[in-house]
């Protein structure tokens, strides 16, 4: 069974590279969805009794491992110096550096690879993280999927 919730955040970000307007510093209204799979709880009494999750569990986790860290942030790609030396500029600002350029498919990739290990087999029903779907607008988002991710490795 796959089970998924939606959550959503704002955030800044650039692509230093690029060669349109996303070179700018700019923000969206991302908003990221987890996908898990697992088996349906059959436990009788237990609080999950016919969920793999539930959903407000899957919520606090995502919140505190991503939304929460880059909610009315700044994702900074650590090459970025000039940005990354500007932001630091402002004591208190939150910033979020990044080990690869702050693209959705690269933001995707890092939001699984946090999700992953905080969602292995919470309530003993084979639970696991299969997709984080990241969309930077309403038409345009990237998908971190299980299978794929593995085969890179």
């Amino acid at each position: 069974m796959l089970i998924t919730r939606r959550l959503e955040f704002d955030a800044g970000h650039r692509i230093p590279q690029h060669k349109s307007q996303c070179r700018h510093l700019h923000g969206h209204r991302y908003a990221l969805e987890v996908t898990l799979s697992g088996e349906i709880i059959q436990t009788e009494g237990a609080s999950e009794q016919g969920m793999v999750m539930d959903f407000s569990d899957v919520k606090n986790i995502a919140l505190e491992k991503i939304a929460n860290v880059w909610d009315h942030a700044f994702l900074v790609y650590r090459g970025d110096s000039a940005v990354l030396n500007f932001l630091n500029s402002m004591p208190g600002h939150k910033t979020v550096v990044l080990d690869s350029v702050p693209t959705a498919e690269n933001l995707a990739l890092a939001a699984f690879k946090v999700l992953d290990a905080a969602y292995i087999d919470v309530y003993g029903n084979q639970l696991r993280l299969e997709r984080v779907r990241l969309y930077e607008t309403p038409n345009n988002w990237a998908d971190a999927v299980r299978g794929q991710i593995e085969k890179k490795k």
